[in-house]
């Protein structure tokens, strides 16, 4: 019998750690891997990875629930920090191997639990060069590679497209997908260029798809702004970025934001803060436009700069596309199989 990988998420809302957890399931059942996912009860990725016919478990998120259910597993892969320790007392206990994704680049904990805990790892998978140099700055022992994430792939509905085409008739559609934490994805410093725009360029439309924690603050500051319009949660989201004319991503800080290879996917001149992981995929001036985070000045002039040369976004777009093209889940799936394989031995 082929071994039993348990996938632990214990994320309570669905953002890009879990839509990447998700793809990478699916990649892994197309290639007839046992698993199973260890999932925080009533959180929104338990169904969707049940909807797979994928066994879950779910656990209430602490560390002993994770090291319980995480029995019978020949190898586990933690996909977000909290579930560390878990995997570190299942690993006390019966030997189990554990590795770890690696997503953002924040510090990791300097207390000695989290220490023994990323050193008791077979490897930490960075989704980015710059996360690796995080974590062999924090102990050159911890053996580590980088792993991207990946574009979605998303399935686009013309007719729905055509919908929110309709829907902003006329307009120029300056796009945003993301969860509304506004420490990470900065949604204020969209808002306030909207607001400096609004008058002076009233074909531009700020679309901003996804919800969170924030929506009513970032909702507060747009009050009276109609050239900002929040989507709230959508599942179509390549709908909605086969719609947008211009992505922006201006966060604060980034792992590698999956979400900017499903816009190039689509062919999209992007606008990113040059923060994590997102330089090593955005070349400025070749293949998208890289500005300082928290400078409203450089997202105004680097919208309005690509506003006027369409000619310019369509080559931006067609070049981030060939890059989205190394970027795909089976591209994902294949390097996370190969580690597998060298803590295992074989999957399948």
């Amino acid at each position: 019998m082929t071994p039993l990988i348990a996938h632990v998420n214990t994320a309570r809302g669905y953002r890009g750690g879990e839509r990447q957890t998700e793809l990478l399931i699916q990649g892994l059942k197309s290639r007839g891997v046992r698993q199973v996912l260890i999932a925080r009860r009533g959180g929104a990725l338990a169904p969707r990875v049940r909807d797979l016919r994928i066994e879950v478990r779910e656990v209430g998120g602490g560390p002993l629930s994770v090291a319980f259910a995480s029995g019978g597993a020949a190898l586990l892969h933690l996909h977000e920090g909290r579930s560390v320790y878990g995997a570190y007392l299942r690993s006390l206990a019966s030997g189990t191997p554990y590795v770890i994704t690696r997503r953002v680049d924040n510090p990791i904990g300097r207390h000695w639990l989290a220490h023994r805990a990323y050193r008791g790892a077979k490897a930490v998978a960075a989704v980015a060069p710059q996360i690796a140099d995080i974590v062999r700055a924090y102990d050159a022992a911890i053996p580590v590679r980088v792993i991207h994430s990946a574009s979605t792939g998303f399935v686009v509905n013309a007719a729905k497209v055509a919908a929110i085409r309709a829907r902003f008739a006329d307009k120029f559609i300056v796009g945003h997908v993301g969860a509304l934490d506004n420490a990470q994805k900065n949604q204020q410093l969209i808002i306030r260029v909207a607001r400096e725009l609004e008058r002076s360029h009233p074909t531009l439309q700020f679309v901003l798809v996804g919800g969170g924690s924030d929506e009513a603050m970032l909702k507060a500051a747009a009050q009276g702004l109609a050239n900002v319009t929040f989507t709230g949660f959508v599942q179509n989201v390549g709908d909605y970025l086969a719609a947008f004319d211009l992505f922006i991503l201006p966060s604060n800080r980034e792992g590698i934001g999956g979400i900017l290879f499903d816009a190039m996917e689509q062919g999209l001149a992007v606008i990113v803060s040059a923060v994590g992981g997102l330089p090593d995929i955005v070349h400025h001036g070749e293949n998208g436009l890289l500005i300082e985070a928290a400078r409203p000045d450089q997202l105004r002039d680097a919208i309005l700069e690509l506003f006027g040369a369409p000619q310019r976004r369509r080559v931006l777009g067609m070049r981030g596309r060939e890059v989205a093209k190394d970027f795909t889940a089976e591209a994902m799936c294949r390097k996370y199989v190969e580690l597998y394989e060298s803590v295992l031995g074989s999957v399948v």
